[in-house]
């Protein structure tokens, strides 16, 4: 009988030792997400071509420009795809009767997503037959890229954002 309290003890005390190995191993996971996580590259966002707190306290105001913008002008892009070797960035902007602009002012960055390593900012373009034009890039790496633009005509302004990828043709507005 009494190597039978004996073990039925010993069970008892294995739950305090689980309980206590648990807590140690939650707190080292909470540890080690934290260290990983501060070595990892964290950029910030840039939709508006400035910092997401910018941005942030900025928000009514910009909403308020892009509307007004889209009250007068249009914007397309109209680069087919994206490519290393040489990539021409192109836009029209045009009025809601579809006549072309040729006072607008663009600057243009084209960026990885959430890395600012391979950034290129375009502020010179040539106008022509309603298109703007920029000189041909290249592009370091395949992938995905972001095509930030600001569109200025006057007081009027918007950002113009788009999506691309150098292994697929075509791009979509975000």
């Amino acid at each position: 009988m009494q190597e039978g309290r004996d073990l039925s003890k010993s069970k008892g005390l294995i739950w305090p030792y689980a309980i206590g190995t648990s807590i140690v191993l939650v707190f080292g996971a909470c540890v080690a997400t934290v260290i990983i996580a501060n070595t990892l590259p964290v950029e910030k966002s840039d939709t508006y071509m400035m910092g997401y707190h910018e941005a942030d306290a900025m928000a009514n105001e910009l909403i308020k420009a892009r509307i007004a913008f889209d009250k007068k002008y249009r914007v397309a892009y109209l680069t087919d795809s994206l490519s290393l070797e040489s990539s021409v960035i192109k836009y029209k902007v045009t009025d809601l009767n579809s006549q072309a602009v040729d006072n607008a002012k663009l600057e243009v960055i084209v960026t990885r997503p959430n890395n600012h390593k391979h950034d290129q900012t375009l502020k010179s373009s040539t106008y022509e037959n309603g298109v703007y034009t920029f000189p041909s890039i290249k592009l370091p790496v395949e992938g995905r890229w972001d095509i930030m633009a600001k569109v200025s005509v006057g007081d009027l302004q918007r950002f113009y954002n788009v999506k691309a990828d150098t292994r697929t043709k075509g791009a979509y507005e975000y």
